[in-house]
């Protein structure tokens, strides 16, 4: 099983072989070479999990359920397209996953900010109490979205993606992510509406 430091330190794939020649030999079962391609992606999958996870916890398991999807997956990558895009598909499916799985679970649990571990020691005090109601807020929101709803939402709004992008990740059409966010933004005011929170 494979383990990855939760800090979201990115490290640089060894220049002396492009990217392409270490995908091909992690491929071929080389888990050192898929050690190195995941400590150069680390960053990125922890960041995208981070949208998803409401525990740090939640979000170091996650984004290792995320890393041990991608090395199971890997004989499904054809070089015909970058390996980042396909990384970057298999992340978001399984985040969408996880939604569908643990959605129960999570109500009950603590949420946190995903920019919590990344720079909560800049941060004062009032800032950051203020960044967290904020956050919890949205999740609270979020919460009561179904799963494609939601991973839509998180990209689209979030993650500040083009729909163009969303639907590539997702492998939805561009016109299905256009509805999902229109409904789920409209479902997201009403339940705003009804808590009686100040806009």
């Amino acid at each position: 099983m494979f383990f990855f430091d939760p800090t979201g330190t990115r490290y640089d794939v060894e220049t002396d072989l492009p990217e392409t020649e270490w995908v091909a030999r992690a491929k071929s079962g080389d888990e050192d070479a898929f050690l190195r391609i995941a400590k150069h992606y680390h960053a990125r999958v922890w960041s995208t999990a981070s949208r998803f996870a409401r525990s740090k916890s939640e979000l170091e398991d996650l984004t290792q359920d995320l890393f041990l999807k991608i090395w199971k997956g890997l004989s499904s990558y054809r070089s015909d397209a970058p390996f980042e895009h396909w990384l970057m598909k298999v992340t978001v499916r399984g985040c969408y996953d996880f939604l569908r799985k643990n959605r129960r679970r999570r109500e009950l649990e603590q949420l946190v900010d995903p920019q919590e571990s990344r720079d909560h020691h800049d941060a004062r005090p009032n800032e950051a109490r203020s960044r967290q109601e904020a956050w919890e807020t949205v999740s609270l929101l979020l919460d009561q979205l179904e799963a494609k709803d939601r991973t839509v939402i998180t990209l689209l709004d979030l993650e500040e993606l083009s729909v163009k992008e969303t639907a590539k990740l997702t492998g939805w059409s561009e016109s299905n992510v256009k509805v999902r966010a229109h409904r789920a933004r409209k479902k997201m005011r009403a339940h705003f509406d009804e808590l009686g929170l100040e806009r």
